[in-house]
């Protein structure tokens, strides 16, 4: 059966980059600037966290270098489970990691497939936003 939304893959796809990267960026920008509700003047791992996440939310949300900053995002996002919630429980859901642990597994995908079509790596380096796309189409699974 074909998927329903078949004709909308690439739109779709820019669209989660670019909500997911911005969310992102709004943790980092927490972090960092204090704003939308965050302390700011983070230091030490804080501000490592917040530099990934601002930084690197806005990286995935245009779609530059989106697969290895989205790498380096769900590395964070996995130390930061660990660190932070793991000991609170056992399951994301009573410890309060459950959005980690969603942007881990989020990330780890947009490192798998790439910018995408409609991203600036596609436009400025003419389809190179596209990799995980035609590693598909060469494998028979368009």
């Amino acid at each position: 059966m074909r998927p329903l939304l078949c004709g909308f893959r690439e739109p779709l796809y820019a669209l989660m980059r670019l909500i997911i990267g911005f969310l992102f960026a709004c943790h980092g920008a927490q972090k960092l600037f204090g704003v939308l509700g965050g302390e700011g003047h983070a230091h030490g791992k804080f501000l490592v966290a917040g530099i990934v996440e601002f930084f690197g939310g806005v990286l995935i949300a245009l779609g530059l270098c989106a697969s290895i900053v989205a790498f380096i995002a769900a590395g964070e996002m996995a130390v930061a489970y660990f660190t932070v919630h793991a000991h609170m429980g056992t399951f994301p859901i009573v410890n309060h990691g459950e959005l980690a642990v969603a942007y881990c597994f989020v990330f780890l995908y947009i490192a798998a497939r790439g910018s995408g079509k409609l991203s600036l790596d596609s436009l400025l380096f003419k389809g190179a936003g596209n990799d995980a796309a035609k590693e598909a189409a060469v494998a028979g699974n368009p």
